[in-house]
């Protein structure tokens, strides 16, 4: 091609943009990028045979960072790493099925076509915009004057690509959906349906109006019933996994870390000149601000200190609610809202509420008589929070409790015990510690404590450990041995979005199925930590058997029958009233005439809900039509239409185009959904990427 010989330049100022290179499908993704530069062959995949190398799919992971860093202006945040990589690795996946259906149906762009579409009147847009004048006017002459720059000429191929694959999937897209259309006639109802409003007349026979005596069912008609809908009881192949989990969790370790950094944060500052706000900015994990808190914001050993604090000291490193901190105490403000910081006993699980109240006074007494407060807590309140922690609540103050809790507690003096008091949680008995009226003004450096990769790595080879064991010694010995806790998870199939239980992760998914009982696997990564799992139950695809599924099969046949009763009850009256919906009531008491206020096909009408067979047939039908029995949600429906909008063909005419359209782009995008997905259920996926990023 002589002239593309020629065009080997693009201006310096789109050479980021190129970055957002390989456009996949345009009518449901984002630009997704791929470009293979020189490095490592290894693979980290395959699709269909393809093989992906790990060389291709990091650069289009540093591709896709870098567009996402200058749409954001951030980097890809630590903790959403994993989750990112699976996002280019789908959009990878999915750019290879797209160029093996490209091949099978003999799709091309031609030279010509790639070099009138640079050079054209109307060039791509992201070439076009980086030659934009402060007024938005496209500068031809500096445009062209970068196409034929032979300085940027391998910018310029990366430009040809990116328009040779659009192309590509441009003709893709034209063929699989040259099909899809939308008829006149689903433009009308469409726009009948947002446009035409109703108002209706109806009498609902509910399905909870069938006497309990007609709902008894045999044995014989269970088993009917499941014998012919025997595809309703079918069941893939099942798993369950034995676990043990290994959380990710800042280590000791690393709070140690944490605090004597924020110690020599403090030196450095009692020997500088600067401002605390210049070392928060630094050294603080959250924005500098001068707060007025009360005590509830800060932890118990906080506010002591604060409480004694003078004018100007530093305090700290000290626990905070969001790790360590550093406050610098400016002032008190008194007089305020009152606070106390007190704690509970709960007495609720003695069966009623005469023997709680027993109970209760029994503890009381011993409380009065000497015994400590905080270990009657332990031993004794049914709060699963604070009962472990002694029954202590911190610091709170007025509309935080339920109202008689929060009454005792602020009208007591420090040190009283509450007799038992009674709230909807059950009988509780107070001790009041301390009380404070007041809101402290501080600045602060805070760190939060995470998990360093030293602890990471530890935790990791733990879990590796552990996986080597357990497959050489045996699972439960093993764990047992070590004092790790086995968990189990419910079954679930090879479709699960997740692994109950567990989370998210399609590798684990993938040996779960492709091994045998007993199995113990590798490693795997989850979203809480590292796991080691073992498939501790095999179940088999096939029918469910009766006695398993009789339930369920039960409550279906009644409800059933309920319908049924519903259906001959309304056939019934209806037949008798003549199209007089007012006279129903007359006939059986229990069945209401109700109006149900103006609405349209996206209406949820009170009384009757989004029931879209009610609203379906209520605008089909005439004013003063009145219609058969129809099904509901909730039961049968007769109904009458008392006043419906006329038909607006003005307005019709106006916005038919635009409802086509968007019922058409509906349409074509459930298409190229559900052909992607059934693509990738029947390709040979080799996902290998473990071996290079670990876990």
């Amino acid at each position: 091609m002589g002239m593309m010989g020629k065009m080997r330049s693009l201006a310096p100022a789109f050479i980021i943009t190129v970055g957002a290179l390989f456009v996949l499908f345009m009518v449901i993704s984002d630009s997704n990028v791929l470009e293979a530069i020189g490095g490592r062959t290894n693979d980290v995949g395959s699709v269909n045979g393809v093989d992906i190398s790990y060389v291709e799919f990091q650069n289009a992971i540093e591709r896709q960072r870098e567009a996402r860093k200058q749409q954001t202006g951030e980097d890809i945040p630590e903790d959403q790493w994993e989750q990112f990589r699976e996002q280019v690795w789908d959009a990878l996946v999915t750019q290879k099925l797209l160029e093996r259906e490209i091949d099978k149906m003999n799709i091309t762009v031609s030279d010509q076509e790639i070099e009138d579409a640079i050079l054209g009147n109307d060039p791509p847009a992201f070439l076009k915009q980086n030659f934009m004048d402060s007024l938005g006017n496209f500068d031809r002459n500096m445009y062209e004057q970068a196409i034929f720059d032979p300085q940027n000429k391998q910018i310029l191929l990366q430009a040809e690509e990116w328009v040779r694959q659009t192309k590509l999937n441009e003709k893709l897209q034209s063929l699989l959906l040259a099909s899809i259309t939308v008829s006149d006639d689903e433009v009308k109802r469409k726009f009948n349906g947002q446009s035409v409003f109703v108002n209706a007349k109806y009498a609902l026979f509910s399905t909870q109006l069938v006497p309990d005596t007609l709902l008894q069912v045999s044995e014989e008609e269970l088993r009917e019933y499941y014998e012919n809908n025997s595809d309703q009881f079918k069941v893939d192949e099942q798993r369950k996994l034995k676990f043990v989990l290994f959380k990710n969790q800042p280590s000791k370790a690393d709070s140690q870390l944490i605090y004597k950094n924020l110690e020599n944060v403090k030196n450095s500052f009692q020997k500088d000149t600067a401002d605390f706000s210049y070392y928060a900015e630094i050294y603080s994990d959250f924005p500098y601000s001068r707060d007025t808190l009360n005590p509830s914001f800060f932890t118990l050993e906080a506010v002591d200190a604060l409480r004694n604090a003078n004018k100007g000291n530093i305090i700290g490193p000290i626990s905070s609610l969001q790790g360590y901190a550093l406050y610098r105490f400016i002032d008190v403000l008194s007089g305020g809202e009152k606070f106390v910081r007190a704690s509970h006993i709960l007495i609720n699980d003695e069966g009623d509420d005469e023997k709680n109240l027993t109970e209760a006074n029994r503890i009381y007494q011993e409380l009065l008589n000497g015994a400590d407060f905080g270990e009657t807590a332990k031993q004794h309140s049914n709060d699963p929070g604070s009962g472990k922690l002694g029954g202590d609540l911190g610091w709170f103050g007025k509309g935080t409790m339920v109202k008689e809790f929060e009454e005792a507690c602020l009208n007591a003096d420090v040190g009283e015990i509450v007799p038992p008091l009674k709230t909807t949680f059950g009988y509780h008995i107070i001790k009041v510690y301390n009380q404070f009226s007041g809101v402290f003004v501080v600045e602060k450096i805070v760190n939060a404590i995470k998990q360093s990769a030293t602890t990471l790595d530890a935790n990791y080879n733990a879990a590796n450990d552990f996986s080597y064991l357990a497959e050489k010694n045996g699972f439960e010995k093993e764990a047992e041995l070590i004092g790790y806790e086995i968990q189990e998870t419910p079954v679930f199939n090879e479709k699960s979005v997740s692994i109950p239980g567990i989370g998210t992760n399609k590798r684990l998914l993938l040996f779960a199925f492709e091994n045998g009982l007993g199995d113990v696997s590798d490693v795997f990564k989850t979203p809480t930590g590292f796991v080691v799992t073992q498939i501790s139950e095999v179940l088999p695809e096939g029918l469910q058997s009766f006695e398993d599924v009789k339930t369920r099969v039960q409550q279906q046949v009644i409800n059933e029958k309920r319908f049924e009763w519903a259906r001959n009850l309304a056939e019934n009256i209806s037949s008798r009233v003549n199209g007089n919906l007012d006279m129903i009531p007359t006939l059986d008491p229990r069945i209401q005439v109700q109006l149900t206020g103006r609405f349209n096909s996206e209406s949820n009408i009170p009384g009757v809900g989004q029931d879209f067979s009610f609203i379906n047939t209520a605008q089909s039908l005439d004013k003063g039509e009145v219609s058969e029995p129809v099904k509901g949600v909730r039961g049968y429906y007769v109904i009458s239409v008392v006043e419906k909008t006329e038909f607006d063909s003005s307005a019709f005419s106006i916005q038919k185009s635009t409802i086509r359209n968007n019922l058409l782009q509906e349409r074509k995008n459930t298409f190229v959904n559900n052909w992607l997905t059934t693509l990738k259920e029947e390709a040979d996926i080799v996902d290998n990427r473990h071996i290079f990023y670990g876990y």
